[in-house]
């Protein structure tokens, strides 16, 4: 029931927490590890209940300033990421138990999904109880996992294209005791294995990547089926174990894997798929393969946009029903074919890391069309500049259509009018900056309109603001320029204040397709994102989220804009805020990012010094202005690439 003042009159009702989540959506693309505070900032809600640790963004942002670290930066929540793996093994261990399976889960984290180092670390420490092992696709990230994977009782799983010196690797990593298995992914890799482990004199534990013809869903489709890059036909398979039976090695077969996809949205997709597998699986085994592992690949969703659909940013179940669908239907395939329950392992690298890490950026400035201070008065008149004050005049929601046309004629005649030498320059931007009023009062009329006539549904966009923000969308969140992939945004704070203005994010890159554009929505996207007008002298932040997988690896140097800088962030129950700041690993500088384009800075700096010194010789600089120029120029090449 709507309250009335005093005089009567309607009061309007107050924004909430629950009309802020109906905009940004956050109680659903967060999972629980994310939620808006009474004061209408964004929280980290890392243990998911209401009793455990809250971390307020915005507090963190406060101690990153006075300590002086520079934005753009991304925050990484230990605590959200070791949540996450053990979500998944608790996941895997509670549908075992439910269905009496006689198999274990022993999951491996896909190194390609997020490299760096502290990621890797804290998986790793996270998963020790539950023997949480590694998935390695080349060499470097082999090299890697050699050195972080020691428990003994961990799998490492080796995919990829492989030469001699990855399966050398391979082999060492079995001399040193450690449960590596090489997938074969080409026939040819085999015969090669097999003599590198003559010559080394060690065991090697062989899989073989099954061609699946169960048909893929989302984004990923095309990762399985005969055309597929990676993965051996069954024709090829038969060959691995007639092979084997020959050199007297089949005891070396211990893992069958398949993959179906990166973020399989339908959960019909993954059904159909484990189905296939665990029958290639059981079928193999009634050969005489002594297999102990079905490896599901990777596939495992995450719900970007809240949607819970088969959209390509979403998926239409749980990480549990991922679980139980795996558990039970190998179960049921095994026991129908009478072979034993194999264990279980799955390669579920973005459902893991996605959500521990986001991006905070400042806004450094809006951009509103230039028409909008400009004076349209007090320029000579003509018959179409009269016609469009009059339009503006009588604008009303009754007629809105109608003098949306007429405003549309007049924008058309007058430029033929321009080219023709009718208007001057004078009046064409008098024109224009009329036309432009007429669209943003039309703009603000539709929210109260019951039918929107089809050619006014834009016009929102035509007047929206942009905030330019400090970052780069190549460099932070490169999928969302390259393949559309849609990543929750919102700003951390004011979030109990309601917005008012529809913008789109354009980052401060010199390039047109910097910008976001497209933003999440209960149905279907948005172009348009509600944000709050910037108060004078105010900071604002935005935040760009679950951009953990992916993101941090396949970022580009496009201007030059390097990395940006980390900061970790674990919960701690005895500091009044809930949270300490770990590690700040420092992003590119100027300098570095130009090394890695084959510059030298330092004889940069040494040939702008001999410039500046013989501007100082011929008197057109002053020796003491000449030493300020070395110094700053030398100080810009230290210093972080992205804006102060």
């Amino acid at each position: 029931m709507e309250s009335r003042a005093p005089n009567g009159v309607a009061e309007r009702p107050q924004w909430t927490r629950d009309d802020a989540d109906a905009v940004y959506n956050v109680s659903r693309w967060g999972d629980g590890y994310f939620d808006i505070g009474a004061d209408g900032h964004l929280y980290v809600v890392p243990e998911r209940t209401a009793e455990g640790p809250r971390i307020d963004i915005v507090d963190v942002v406060e101690e990153i300033k006075a300590q002086g670290i520079e934005f753009p930066v991304v925050l990484r929540f230990g605590d959200i990421l070791r949540a996450a793996v053990v979500a998944l093994n608790e996941a895997f261990r509670e549908m075992i138990a439910e269905a009496e399976y006689q198999g274990q889960y022993v999951g491996v984290y896909p190194v390609k999904v997020n490299q760096m180092r502290e990621v890797i670390e804290e998986i790793l420490d996270a998963g020790a109880p539950y023997h949480y092992g590694l998935e390695a696709g080349s060499k470097p990230e082999l090299l890697a996992a050699l050195a972080m994977n020691d428990d003994h009782q961990a799998l490492t799983v080796l995919n990829g294209f492989k030469d001699e010196d990855y399966l050398r690797l391979a082999l060492l990593g079995r001399t040193l005791g450690r449960e590596v298995i090489v997938v074969i992914e080409q026939f040819y890799e085999l015969r090669t294995l097999l003599r590198l482990a003559d010559e080394m004199d060690v065991k090697p534990l062989i899989g073989v990547r099954a061609k699946i013809m169960a048909e893929g869903c989302g984004r990923w489709c095309d990762s399985g089926g005969e055309r597929a890059k990676f993965g051996l036909t069954t024709a090829e398979i038969l060959r691995v174990v007639e092979l084997l039976k020959e050199e007297d090695r089949l005891d070396c077969l211990r893992l069958l894997h398949f993959h179906v996809g990166s973020q399989v949205t339908d959960i019909k997709t993954i059904k159909e798929a484990v189905r296939e597998g665990a029958r290639v699986y059981a079928k193999l085994a009634q050969l005489g393969a002594p297999l102990q592992y079905f490896d599901v690949g990777g596939g495992l969703g995450v719900d970007y946009d809240g949607s819970r659909s088969t959209s390509n940013s979403s998926m239409n179940y749980k990480m549990r029903d991922y679980a139980a669908d795996v558990v039970y239907i190998t179960k049921e395939v095994c026991d129908a074919e009478r072979v034993a329950h194999p264990s279980i392992v799955s390669e579920s690298g973005r459902a893991v890391t996605a959500r521990h890490s986001c991006l905070i950026t400042n806004v450094i400035d809006t951009i509103e069309a230039a028409y909008a201070d400009y004076p349209a008065e007090g320029v000579n008149s003509s018959v179409m500049i009269a016609n469009m004050r009059e339009i503006l005049d009588l604008l009303s929601r009754d007629n809105v259509q109608e003098m949306y046309n007429d405003a549309l004629d007049i924008k058309r005649e007058s430029r033929n009018a321009f080219r023709l030498g009718i208007l001057t320059l004078e009046q064409r931007a008098v024109i224009e900056t009329l036309f432009w009023r007429v669209s943003k009062a039309i703009a603000e009329m539709l929210p109260e309109m019951e039918f929107i006539p089809d050619n006014l549904w834009d016009i929102d966009e035509d007047v929206s603001l942009q905030y330019l923000c400090n970052f780069s969308v190549f460099q932070s969140i490169p999928d969302s320029w390259a393949i559309g992939q849609l990543l929750p945004v919102a700003p951390i704070q004011r979030l109990t204040d309601k917005p008012d203005v529809n913008a789109t994010i354009v980052d401060i890159t010199c390039d047109s397709d910097g910008k976001i554009d497209t933003f999440i929505d209960v149905s279907e996207t948005k172009s348009l994102l509600p944000l709050h007008r910037l108060s004078p002298g105010e900071e604002y932040y935005i935040g760009l989220f679950l951009t953990g997988a992916y993101q941090d690896v396949i970022g580009d140097f496009h201007n030059l804009f390097g990395r940006v800088n980390e900061v970790h962030v674990f919960c701690d129950d005895d500091d009044p805020t809930d949270f300490y700041v770990e590690e700040v690993i420092k992003g590119s500088s100027a300098g570095s990012v130009l090394e890695a384009m084959q510059y030298n800075p330092e004889a940069m700096a040494y040939t702008v010094k001999k410039h500046i010194d013989r501007c100082v010789g011929e008197g057109a600089i002053n020796p003491r202005g000449g030493v300020r120029l070395v110094d700053f120029y030398e100080q810009c090449l230290k210093a972080y690439t992205y804006l102060k």
